[in-house]
């Protein structure tokens, strides 16, 4: 008697997961979502975006071990790399928008006027994020340059436009550039 009702649960379990499988196969192949930036999610696709996004920055950054953000040298050579890579997306201080941001969604965060966690940032810039702008950056630069990023973004919000621009004036040149701004090859 009891492995016929678990044998009939299981089975109405099997046939409902195959149904519930078949309904997204369908809903995702009849194109009848609109994947456009253009056309926002609804609430609770939205709200399901931002918390798994979130919730997987926070988990494959956890562990990640900080280097020193205070050094000058780090700070200055990340001024550099943010205005050339950044500010097209997150801005710079006194920068109301740009050309791009306004097509984009969801919209980046301004990171002229937030402070974001260092390890979390890191691992962001690293691998970027899918079906978003936000490319991953280690594909073409080494750690040691994405923490330079990273230690710079801890001083931005506190930097004004006039700040800002005298710090990206003193950066060095870009490592991973050649002389006409093209990417450098690297042994």
């Amino acid at each position: 008697m009891v492995k016929r009702v678990f044998r009939r649960y299981l089975v109405t379990a099997l046939v409902l997961l195959g149904v519930l499988v078949a309904g997204a196969a369908g809903f995702v192949y009849s194109g009848l979502y609109d994947i456009g930036a253009d056309d926002h999610h609804s609430p609770p696709v939205y709200a399901l975006m931002q918390t798994l996004r979130e919730r997987s920055i926070e988990r494959h950054a956890r562990d990640l071990v900080v280097p020193d953000l205070q050094d000058p040298r780090r700070i200055l050579e990340g001024a550099g790399q943010y205005d050339a890579m950044c500010t097209g997306c997150h801005l710079e201080p006194g920068m109301r928008e740009s050309e791009i941001r306004p097509g984009l969604y969801p919209q980046p965060p301004d990171l002229s006027r937030v402070r974001v966690d260092p390890r979390q940032a890191f691992w962001v810039i690293k691998h970027g994020i899918k079906m978003s702008a936000m490319p991953a950056w280690g594909t073409s630069h080494d750690d040691g340059t994405i923490w330079s990023m990273v230690a710079f973004l801890q001083k931005l919000p506190d930097l004004s436009p006039q700040q800002y621009r005298d710090m990206v004036a003193r950066a060095p040149p870009d490592q991973d550039m050649d002389a006409g701004g093209h990417q450098a090859h690297r042994p």
